[in-house]
């Protein structure tokens, strides 16, 4: 515990948080830096030391880790030296520093749009009429209330919404407001067709689907769940604190020089939009575009990103894979065994390992759990890039269905690549809390720890060579994958390099001396910008993983011999493509009738264009030019 820790001294004590309470106290006020491994009982340890703070004006930095429930509580079975060794490779990696992400400032003035029938929308104005702006958007035909001066009431149906907290901006069709003046009957003033509102904060009363997708993970919105009483109560607690000013964290950094969306307006690479579950990403011309303030940070984006436009600042892969490596680093050295690696949500995976600890067998002894905010951060060069640090297996705790859908692709992309290495698919699993329990196949290790330095890619590739002795083909990936070949009709193709032009990641290229293509696989991401572009329709994609020293260089796909001018010798074009067009136009077009017109189709550009302006019967020819006539001229005149 100490090497793993870095820590001058290890305390081993039995109830830290109880009758040995004044020995945290004591080490609390000392100068070193304090470790308690305890998650349980962490709130408490936290003020003690701002008790200790306040009565010596010093308290030793305080960091908190679960190790009795992530590793310490297990099965009767278990060996005692795995458990120790799960022990030390918590404490190790909780060393490592955290990634730092930087946060802007939202500001919310406390504006607030209630959307749903008259009664309930009523009934929650009165509940946050006083620390909010209110206006109520009713969709009903309900009695309609004497008007309030804390709030305002128009009749009306939503019919879009975008934004987040401090940023709301809502559509309606038919709005009407309220007509509060006059004696009699209340009533609403004359429909407007369209109009728009904005706001800060959303309540939806509506009882039907939410406004938006992933709701949850939407600042400043509050859907009420009609299947669930006391809805109305428990929003307008949270949503009458939505006043002031609130850090939200950026997640992500998009580098948009890297980004395969699209060039020319062809369309190309479109995962991230494909994942994002709260619609943060949309289309911006080449690249795609993040919304910061919609964004949850779940990291699907950039598990799925094939060019590492977007990576994450909360949870990066450079910091996801050194935490994986020395994690089991520490377990090997202990044990000389491979561990397995379990993903989990930091809230409810974490809860459910304490619940299987406490009441239940607990993790498997050789299962060593990884906690994150959101499992979709996972993609399949995380999953390898574990293989590679030398993992036996890594399972994906999903804490719900949307979770395992979240993950399946990436999933079954990483068992592709097991399979074409002859190892187990099922090495890979999604699975829920109940088979933490169980043991898994720790026979043998895929292979000897590999060197995790570059890109996913990079890592991704060098795994798969690990894991195999010898791959003779290469591994067929399913449709979609990042990696891949492509192929070219060279029937079809005409050479006009359209899609060498358009290749944003450098895969295709052309052969300096002579009509080509060229293909480097290594760079290819398979975004499909190649295939959209080529006017011919000679381009397919082709999914697989090679991890051949021939996918680091570049070969030739499709090429011909060059035309060679009939002038000068120079070669130029595609001399099946010049051929063809003589043959189309020779003694078939007006122009190339009866005259040697069809020469200059063979000629390269400079050729071309002395014949035009100096051949005989050349068409741009100019007439004998006359004599330049001098001053001798003039005089003997």
């Amino acid at each position: 515990m100490r090497k793993a820790a870095g820590a001058e001294q290890a305390i081993a004590v039995d109830q830290l948080c109880g009758k040995e309470l004044s020995v945290a106290a004591e080490h609390l006020g000392a100068s070193n830096d304090v470790l308690i491994a305890c998650g349980q009982q962490a709130a408490l340890f936290e003020r003690l030391a701002e008790d200790v703070h306040a009565e010596i004006q010093h308290a030793a930095p305080l960091q908190s880790i679960d190790i009795r429930d992530r590793a310490g509580w297990s099965a009767p079975d278990a060996k005692p030296e795995r458990l120790h060794a799960k022990q030390a490779a918590l404490i190790a990696a909780a060393q490592l520093p955290p990634p730092m992400a930087p946060a802007k400032t939202i500001q919310s003035n406390g504006v607030c749009c209630i959307v749903g029938p008259t009664e309930k929308a009523i009934r929650m104005a009165g509940l946050v009429q006083d620390e909010l702006g209110v206006t109520c958007i009713v969709n009903d035909a309900g009695p309609i209330q004497l008007p309030s001066a804390a709030y305002d009431v128009a009749k009306g149906q939503l019919t879009g919404a975008y934004g987040a907290l401090g940023n709301f901006k809502l559509e309606f069709a038919h709005l009407q407001p309220l007509h509060p003046a006059g004696r009699g009957e209340l009533g609403y003033e004359a429909a407007k067709p369209t109009a728009r509102s904005e706001c800060d904060v959303f309540i939806d009363l509506r009882g039907g689907a939410p406004a938006f997708p992933s709701h949850e993970k939407r600042n400043g919105y509050f859907w009420a769940d009609p299947e669930k009483s006391g809805e109305l109560e428990r929003i307008a607690l949270t949503a009458r604190e939505m006043v002031g000013e609130f850090e939200k964290t950026v997640y992500f950094r998009l580098e948009e020089s890297l980004c395969a969306h699209s060039r020319a307006n062809k369309p190309g690479c479109t995962r991230c939009l494909d994942v994002c579950p709260t619609e943060a990403i949309f289309s911006f011309g080449d690249h795609i575009q993040i919304d910061s303030d919609i964004c949850a940070g779940c990291g699907s984006c950039a598990a799925v990103c094939p060019t590492s436009a977007v990576t994450m600042n909360e949870t990066p892969f450079e910091a996801i894979t050194k935490a994986v490596e020395v994690m089991a680093k520490v377990y090997r050295e202990h044990t000389h065994e491979s561990p397995r690696l379990v993903f989990h949500t930091l809230e409810a995976g974490t809860e459910a390992i304490a619940n299987l600890a406490r009441y239940d067998n607990g993790l498997a002894d050789d299962l060593i759990p990884m906690g994150l905010e959101h499992v979709d951060r996972i993609g399949h060069a995380e999953i390898m890039a574990a293989f590679g640090a030398g993992y036996a297996e890594v399972l994906i705790l999903a804490d719900n269905e949307l979770d395992r859908r979240a993950v399946t692709a990436e999933v079954e992309l990483a068992q592709a690549m097991l399979k074409g290495t002859h190892n187990s698919p099922s090495r890979i699993r999604v699975i829920s809390a109940i088979e933490l329990c169980d043991a898994g196949d720790n026979a043998g290790r895929v292979s000897d720890p590999v060197l995790l330095v570059g890109g996913r890619r990079d890592i991704t590739r060098v795994t798969v060579a690990a894991m195999s002795e010898k791959i003779e083909e290469p591994i067929p990936l399913p449709k979609g994958a990042p990696y891949g070949a492509i192929e070219i009709d060279s029937d079809k193709c005409t050479l006009c390099l359209a899609c060498v032009s358009l290749c944003p990641t450098g895969a295709l290229g052309d052969h300096p001396d002579r009509p080509e293509v060229q293909f480097t696989e290594n760079a290819c991401v398979q975004c499909g910008i190649c295939e959209s572009t080529c006017p011919e329709t000679a381009i397919t994609l082709k999914p697989q993983l090679d991890v051949s020293k021939a996918a680091l260089s570049a070969r030739a796909l499709h090429g011909e011999e060059p035309f060679e001018c009939i002038k000068c010798g120079t070669p130029f074009g595609v001399a099946s493509t010049i051929n063809r067009i003589v043959e189309k136009l020779e003694n078939q077009h007006w122009m190339y009738k009866n005259s040697d017109n069809v020469q200059l189709i063979k000629m390269c550009d400079d050729c071309r264009v002395k014949a035009q302006f100096h051949g005989s019967t050349a068409p741009m020819a100019g007439g004998e030019r006359p004599r330049v006539r001098t001053s001798d001229d003039y005089l003997d005149s």
